[in-house]
């Protein structure tokens, strides 16, 4: 089985930021504060404690023991750390850096918030892994897949191009990729045999993904699903993949990463909830 070996990482800097589309913006950390994690790639998640204004670093618990979510729950939310969950787009342990993409728009949360005004020095902790074989990494298509399907909206997209880029050559990849504007498509690398259609859904056309997978033909061979994005909308189309394409349950994997019509604490204490924290 495999473990969920985690742990702060505490008072991690940001070395820089990089704008990479339209809606997209990454945040560059490193440092001797990010010695030990270890990054299983693909769309390894992590969770990412963030300050509120004002203060110089988040306020978290002293350690990643079995009761450090009561004990971040515990406290004032208007002092305890923003909690997100991230995924970790890029890790290179040679230089201890970090790269974790943000979506970026005028009505964002916390988070897109803390992102656009992030500077070098800036703080953070990091609640990751300190083993790459974690249960956090959801990407694991059977040795048998005969191509991979990849289904993601822009929260989404720093997940599915590092799966692309783990994609060994000679693998069958169809991909489809949603995102706000036309200015966010850009050039995603894999040595993988992928098809790639981008949808843009502006401001009132979310979910164009479902039409365009509903019309879809698929490569021959057993399929494999990754699908991440909108829970709505990543729900509609797990139902398509197992009830009208027959592909085995065991064979999707999907991840709600956001709710419409929900804040991003609304949804995270929905999934809590879920979880029976």
């Amino acid at each position: 089985m495999r473990a969920q070996p985690f742990r702060f990482f505490e008072n991690v800097p940001v070395l820089r930021t990089q704008p990479l589309s339209h809606s997209q913006l990454r945040v560059v950390f490193g440092g001797p504060a990010l010695a030990g994690f270890a990054s299983g790639g693909r769309d390894q998640s992590l969770s990412l404690f963030l300050p509120h204004p004002g203060q110089s670093r988040p306020v978290v618990p002293v350690d990643a023991g079995a009761d450090w979510f009561a004990e971040w729950r515990a406290v004032d939310p208007a002092v305890r750390a923003v909690m997100r969950a991230y995924t970790a787009r890029e890790h290179r342990p040679e230089t201890h850096e970090l790269d974790i993409d943000f979506v970026s728009h005028a009505d964002g949360g916390p988070a897109a918030r803390w992102a656009a005004r992030a500077r070098p020095g800036d703080r953070v902790t990091i609640l990751g892994p300190s083993d790459g074989d974690n249960r956090s990494v959801s990407f694991r298509p059977p040795d048998d897949a005969g191509c991979v399907l990849i289904a993601a909206d822009e929260t989404a997209l720093p997940a599915a191009e590092s799966i692309l880029e783990s994609l060994p050559a000679g693998t069958v990849a169809k991909v489809w990729i949603e995102v706000p504007h036309k200015a966010d498509r850009r050039e995603l690398n894999t040595m993988a045999d992928a098809e790639i259609t981008w949808l843009v859904h502006g401001d009132r056309e979310r979910g164009r993904i479902l039409a365009a997978i509903e019309d879809a033909a698929l490569p021959h061979g057993r399929p494999y699903a990754w699908i991440a994005g909108e829970s709505g909308v990543v729900r509609a189309l797990r139902r398509h993949l197992v009830n009208e394409r027959r592909i085995p349950k065991g064979d999707v994997t999907f991840r709600g990463y956001w709710r419409l019509g929900a804040s991003e604490d609304e949804f995270r204490d929905e999934l809590n909830r879920a979880a029976g924290k």
